[in-house]
Formats: structure tokens, C-alpha cells, sequence
């Protein structure tokens, strides 16, 4: 082989082989941006721990929200393509090692998201009614691995929660405290999901942020559907909605932040009603401790002054809050793959452009999309793009011959990524299989009158492969 041979474009021929760790929102547009360009033919393995592919639009939108969520039949086209392949149920590290994976197939675009939940740091939080964010919505999306008894043990004592942190996440926890049953019957959620949400004696919701509302992160399309709940009252304290000369300005500049104050000025001076759930929204407020001694009891909270580049300080003005349950909504971050960098402090991996890099330098054919490219920032589309610049990225490495295609239309089965995988042990779970639990979970709402209803253990959604695929032998 000459040196010419390790250079340039690919041989006429070649087939670039892909594999995408994560089947979320942004491995699949990953593998729609590889499938959509024409320089190089492709072959895209689809990797994911789950034997359900979509991430954070089954297990992470909230499911009163229908039509954000239906956006799984937007990105299940992608998985239809003839040139990729869902590959569910393999676990990196646990199935195949990153460096085994690598050497299966030309380029890996790591994918798999920051599901890692970030901590307040203050003295209480290890006690039993403190829960994250991440738990509940895993709880109440029915992921397979979600903490089903603590939950259910924390909701069951619920009658004051309180929500820290004031973006999407921490509204959809609220809303759904805060919901009815009958708003909920209709969900996909899980029916022991439901039948706790119906028990639990959640009377008031208190949603803390640490700084204005000029500084809060939810959308408005969010803040709205506060006011259309059926059983709760949405109040606000008129106070915390005189802005000071930095927050005016970034009001007049930013028209999200603009509406938003606009819809909390609504609420303002409303009172509760009568057995109707209490939600309130509280900002210049960071908690300083949990209180308690078998389980928590209440929030110490501190009054915060914010500066005008939007720093929150304490004021020493304490209070406490009474509450059941406290759930933190404060961000999430990147979790460790054997073997792959990661930033302690950002929960990313370092990477340029999308090209992993290792000890500051590229790393030849290993490159991240999604939240564990950039960080947990932006909505499903904002991955769309994000993909895009990494298969640019990826291509442009094809094209120096960075990367070499290896395959072929005609490659050896010895080849083949889920040949390798069975031949080690594992149980991958395809596209076909994929559509029996799609179907069984079809087939579990119409019993009850609706669309589907989540399946949520590992064994039953595994059994709904296996009856799958004994009814067709």
C-alpha cells in the first residue's frame, strides 16, 4: 500500500460504516444528516442501552404533552431508512467495549446524552422526600430503570412539594403534581404511574428560583400552560416582578423573557382557592438547607439579590417553607463511557467540531453530537443542527482520508456489527422488535381507551420481543 492509498477520497465503492451511540434525538439526526449527504456511501448502526429507541422524547417530554412527543414519528422515519439499523438493548462497556466498537466499524459518533442530574450542595439533601428531577420524569415516563418504590414512597406523604429551579423541566414536574386525574388519564403514562399521581395528597406546589424572573429559562408556550391546569391556582407575588434597570433592559431586548413577564403579570395578587392545589412561583429565593430528621419536613430558603450581570447573592433574609418533597431541577450533566474523556466540570466530552479529543489532540474516527458534545442547552431541534456540524466534521475527515470506508455493499457477515455482538453474548433488540413493543404498548392503551400506554420493565417490554417473535416462527 502506498501513501497515496491513505490520502483522499474514498475508493470508489466503499461503504463508510457508522456507528451512533444513542438513539435519542440526536442520534438520529446523526444518522440523517450521514444518510441525506451523497459523498460517501453509509451504513449506520444505531446503538442504545434502551430496547426502545427516541431518549428524552419517550423518557424525557413529559407525557400531558402529547404534540411535543409526537415527534417520535417525525424522527422514526430516519430509523426506516434502509441504510440504518436499530441496534437497542446493547449497553457500551457492559455488551462491547468502546475500543472493541471502534475497531467493528470505520467512525463511533458518541450520542448518549447528560442524564446525570446536577446537586444543590446544601446541608439535608440525602434525606429521604429529596428527590431529582431525573427521577421523577423517569418514574413518570415509564423508563425502565426509574426508582419506582422510592418515588411512589416520596409522593405518598406529598401534601407541600416544592420544585427547585425555574426552566421547562422544573415547570412539567410541577404541572404534573399539580394535575388532576382526570387530565392525566388520558397519558401514555404507565397505570401504577397514575394511580399514584390520583393518591397523592399534593395540596401546594412551590416552584424556588434563585434569581428573577428576567433570568428564568422556561419558554412561555411552558409558563402558559400553568393557567390552563383544571384543579390549580397559579399565584405570584407582585413584588417579585419589579425589575430593576438591568432587568428592564434585558426585557426590552429579549421578546421570550418580554412574554413571559407579560403572563406572570397575570398572575399576579391572585389568591388560592378553596380545595384547589396552591402553585406558586417564587424567584429571588435559593434554598440553604433541608429540614428533618427521618425525612424531610421543609426548606430553609434565602432571600437573593441579583446583580446587573445576573448574579444571585443571599441577603441573609431566611425563611422556611414547609414541604414533603423537594425536587431539584438544576441542571443535568454528562455521565462516564469506559474509556472515553470526559470534562469533570462541564459533563462533556472535549471535543472540536465534533472530533473527540484525547489529551488535547483529535481523535482519529471518534466524534459526539448532542448534550454530550455541547452540554444540556437548547430544545430537540437544536440537535438537528448540532449533528449536521459533526457529520460535516466527520466527512471533511473522510475526504483527508482521516477516516478510511472499510466496508462494503458486499461485506463479509464477519463483519457485521450485531453478528459480532450475538457471537459475544448479547441480546440485540432491532427495528422489528422495536415495532412489537411499539404494538404491545398500542394494544395496553386500548384497553383502557387510549392511544398507548408506556410498558416499563425491562422483562415485559423483552417478553413483548420474544411473543413478537414466536407468533411469526
Amino acid at each position: 500500500m502506498t501513501a497515496d492509498d491513505e490520502t483522499g477520497p474514498p475508493p470508489p465503492g466503499a461503504r463508510l460504516r457508522v456507528a451512533v451511540v444513542g438513539a435519542g434525538p440526536a442520534g438520529i439526526y446523526t444518522a440523517e444528516a450521514l444518510t441525506r449527504q451523497q459523498e460517501v456511501p453509509v451504513a449506520v448502526d444505531l446503538v442504545d442501552r434502551l430496547p426502545t429507541p427516541f431518549g428524552l422524547v419517550r423518557h424525557g417530554i413529559a407525557p400531558d404533552h402529547p404534540k411535543m412527543r409526537a415527534i417520535r414519528d417525525t424522527l422514526h422515519r430516519a430509523l426506516d431508512h434502509p441504510a440504518v439499523r436499530f441496534v437497542g438493548n446493547v449497553e457500551i462497556g457492559r455488551d462491547i467495549s468502546c475500543r472493541d466498537l471502534h475497531a467493528a466499524v470505520d467512525a463511533v459518533v458518541y450520542t448518549y446524552g447528560a442524564a446525570l442530574d446536577r446537586r444543590l450542595g446544601v446541608p439535608g439533601e440525602e434525606l429521604p422526600g429529596s428527590l431529582a428531577a431525573t427521577e421523577l420524569v423517569a418514574w413518570y415516563t415509564g423508563h425502565p430503570d426509574a426508582d419506582r418504590a422510592g418515588v411512589e414512597a416520596a409522593l405518598a406523604r406529598a401534601r407541600s412539594v416544592v420544585v427547585v429551579g425555574v426552566g421547562n423541566v422544573a415547570l412539567d414536574v410541577a404541572r404534573v403534581l399539580a394535575r388532576t386525574p382526570e387530565e392525566l388519564e388520558p397519558t401514555d403514562m404507565p397505570q401504577h404511574v397514575l394511580d399514584a399521581l390520583a393518591a397523592a395528597p399534593v395540596e401546594a406546589v412551590t416552584v424556588l428560583g434563585r434569581r428573577g424572573p428576567a433570568q428564568a429559562t422556561f419558554t412561555t408556550q411552558e409558563l402558559r400552560e400553568l393557567a390552563e391546569l383544571a384543579g390549580a391556582d397559579v399565584l405570584v407575588d407582585p413584588a417579585d416582578l419589579e425589575l430593576d434597570a438591568a432587568a428592564e433592559e434585558r426585557a426590552a431586548a429579549d421578546r421570550v423573557v418580554s412574554r413571559n413577564l407579560a403572563v406572570l403579570r397575570e398572575w399576579a395578587g391572585h389568591r388560592p382557592r378553596p380545595g384547589r392545589t396552591a402553585l406558586t412561583l417564587r424567584f429571588f429565593t435559593r434554598p440553604v438547607r433541608l429540614l428533618g430528621e427521618d425525612r424531610v419536613t421543609g426548606v430553609e430558603v434565602e432571600r437573593t439579590a441579583v446583580d446587573a450581570d445576573g448574579r444571585a447573592s443571599g441577603t441573609g433574609e431566611t425563611a422556611v417553607l414547609p414541604a414533603d418533597l423537594v425536587v431539584r431541577s438544576v441542571g443535568y450533566r454528562g455521565g462516564e463511557l469506559p474509556e472515553l474523556p470526559l470534562d469533570p466540570h462541564r459533563g462533556t466530552v472535549p471535543n472540536d467540531l465534533g472530533r473527540v479529543l484525547r489529551g488535547g489532540q483529535p481523535a482519529p474516527g471518534e466524534y459526539v453530537a448532542g448534550w454530550i458534545k455541547r452540554g444540556p442547552t437548547g430544545v430537540v431541534g437544536t440537535n438537528k443542527h448540532d449533528a449536521r456540524e459533526t457529520v460535516t466534521t466527520l466527512l471533511a475527515d473522510v475526504t483527508a482520508g482521516v477516516v478510511r470506508p472499510r466496508g462494503s455493499a458486499d461485506a463479509s457477515p464477519d463483519d457485521d456489527l450485531v453478528d459480532a455482538l450475538r457471537a459475544r453474548g448479547a441480546d440485540p433488540v432491532l427495528l422489528e422488535d422495536w415495532r412489537a413493543i411499539d404494538a404491545a404498548e398500542t394494544a395496553l392503551g386500548a384497553t383502557r381507551g387510549r392511544a398507548r400506554t408506556t410498558l416499563h420493565e425491562w422483562d415485559t417490554l423483552l417478553a413483548a420481543v420474544k411473543a413478537a417473535a414466536a407468533r411469526t416462527r
